[in-house]
């Protein structure tokens, strides 16, 4: 009788190409380093991953990618109001990129290893971002005018664009994260005042 995938092997998997990451770069990361890692076989690493080391190196990264907005979610869950979602959310987000070590590590070293697979990501988180912002959204004063779909696609573009390049903006600085979702983000959103 044979065994369907499970799991908790792919999550070992994945786990070991991580920490392989971390430890060796994507450039130094073997299916062999990874498999021992995770205390599989080279065969059973390449049923998981039939497409061998990028795929592999894809899957982690669209792995790490969940675990962060799930990390996210929590951070900003039970916020009450559009603005302390935004505000929250660009904190807790900035301050996890800042200090997440393997991303940083590559992003130095190798950026070209993951800039294709990130890119691939975006259009999803955006998404995402949206549509957890239009609830907040509907149960706001919005200006005349204002569409709600629309004005969740914008922030969610807007969050992404503010966390990959803040410009002016520092955004370990609460305050100054208040002034931008205020006067940049919500501004045309939300009637002023």
């Amino acid at each position: 009788m044979s065994i369907g995938p499970r799991p908790e092997t792919r999550q070992a998997i994945l786990l070991a190409a991580y920490e392989c990451l971390a430890r060796f770069g994507p450039s130094k990361t073997s299916v062999a380093d990874v498999a021992l890692g995770a205390g599989v076989s080279r065969a059973t690493l390449y049923r998981y991953f039939p497409g061998g080391r990028d795929e592999l190196l894809r899957a982690v990264v669209h792995w790490e990618h969940q675990r962060f907005f799930l990390r996210l979610y929590d951070a900003v869950s039970d916020a009450l109001t559009l603005e302390e979602v935004i505000e929250r959310g660009l904190l807790v987000a900035r301050r996890a990129i800042e200090d997440h070590e393997v991303l940083q590590m590559v992003l130095a070293t190798e950026p070209a290893a993951i800039t294709a697979t990130l890119v691939e990501e975006l259009t999803p988180t955006r998404i995402q971002i949206a549509a957890f912002l239009v609830p907040y959204l509907e149960h706001h004063e919005l200006a005349d005018g204002v569409d709600v779909d629309e004005s969740a696609s914008f922030l969610a573009r807007m969050v992404l664009s503010y966390l990959a390049s803040p410009g002016r903006w520092d955004l370990d600085d609460p305050a100054e994260v208040a002034r931008l979702v205020r006067t940049e983000l919500l501004a045309g959103i939300v009637p002023a005042g």
